[in-house]
């Protein structure tokens, strides 16, 4: 959830879409089978202003939650998570 959370709060789907599928910014379904945990904390963490990817740095909501993040948008891209929206456990 912390991850969901985290992706929701910081507005992510504005480029990368509701479903991670890409738009504006590149598929994170995709991408995430070819990165590492480091490349996508470098690049969440330091952006790509070439590309269009601003950095997240500088949030501490985002950087608190980078484990869990990467976590959420790695089960996304396995297809362990199969829905982009997810829900607690009841």
């Amino acid at each position: 959830m912390k991850g969901f959370r985290t992706w929701r709060a910081a507005a992510c789907d504005r480029c990368h879409g509701a479903n991670q599928e890409g738009m504006v910014g590149p598929s994170l379904v995709n991408s995430l089978k070819v990165l590492t945990k480091d490349e996508f904390v470098k690049t969440v963490r330091d952006g790509r202003l070439d590309k269009g990817m601003q950095s997240f740095g500088s949030s501490q909501q985002v950087m608190d939650n980078i484990d869990a993040l990467y976590a959420y948008l790695k089960g996304r891209s396995d297809g362990a998570i199969t829905r982009a929206k997810v829900e607690p456990i009841q």
